[in-house]
């Protein structure tokens, strides 16, 4: 069955489903409505988090990588993004993207200054080259079964909420993932062993060299993925400047997300 045909019939079977087993918030399971405003209001401002990601590391002196996340990726809002990622929730894509496009409005000024040329007005407007905005990759096997890439979606949200701040943005889907073991369930190590080998460069990594980029991902754990997609872009000549998720894990013992932007 042809990729377009495939995603009509997953839709009209979610349609039935919906018919007998009605749609409920999977933050905390009130019924019909996709996502209640009490959990809608959980993915709040963006907060810098890469504290709390071991892997994100560089080893050479440099600073961390900086990473902004909406909310901890516990309670509610772990089941919210579940549903959205891993459980054909495709509905909770406009009130996670409205989220997460608030958040990049709000770090276009921070941007904006950090990239070359910048003029330092308020829109964050630039002469240098303009940010390439790179969704985490995801492999084929995923995207067949979830028929639909949701971090591609939200690279989407924020290359609009950027242009629309006056920043110049367009999404680079720069990098593809091989077929591997899932990260789910393993530890900081394992993560960084499972995730080394398994992100390459695609033809469109070309369009990164010399230009700065932000990250997007769905959430952040170890940093794993986030050190190896830089890693990738780095050796390609380009330069990340951060990188924004939905929800970071939080630190054992202490609070993550936690400084503001």
């Amino acid at each position: 069955m042809r990729g377009r045909s495939w995603r009509l019939l997953r839709a009209a079977l979610r349609d039935v489903g919906r018919v007998v087993v009605p749609v409920e918030c999977p933050g905390c399971g009130t019924l019909d409505v996709p996502l209640c405003a009490a959990c809608a209001d959980l993915l709040g401002r963006p907060r810098r988090c890469e504290d709390g990601a071991p892997r994100l590391d560089r080893l050479d002196g440099r600073p961390l990588l900086p990473v902004w996340a909406l909310a901890p990726y516990a309670g509610p809002v772990r089941g919210t993004v579940v549903a959205w990622k891993d459980r054909g929730r495709a509905d909770l894509a406009r009130p996670i993207g409205d989220a997460v496009a608030r958040a990049a409005s709000e770090l276009a000024g921070p941007l904006g200054r950090a990239l070359p040329g910048a003029r330092g007005r308020p829109g964050g407007g630039t002469r240098g080259p303009g940010l390439a905005v790179v969704p985490a990759p995801s492999t084929w096997a995923a995207r067949l079964e979830r028929g639909r890439v949701p971090v591609r979606e939200l690279a989407g949200r924020v290359v609009g909420a950027l242009r629309s701040a006056g920043l110049d943005a367009e999404v680079v889907e720069a990098l593809a993932e091989r077929r591997g073991r899932d990260q789910v369930g393993l530890g900081a190590r394992a993560r960084a062993a499972n995730v080394r080998h398994r992100v390459r460069a695609r033809r469109a990594t070309a369009r990164c060299a010399g230009r700065p980029v932000l990250l997007v991902d769905d959430v952040l754990t170890t940093g794993a993925t986030l050190a190896t997609c830089e890693a990738v872009l780095a050796r390609h000549g380009a330069v990340v400047v951060g990188a924004l998720v939905v929800a970071a894990t939080p630190r054992p013992g202490g609070p993550s997300p936690g400084r503001a932007t």
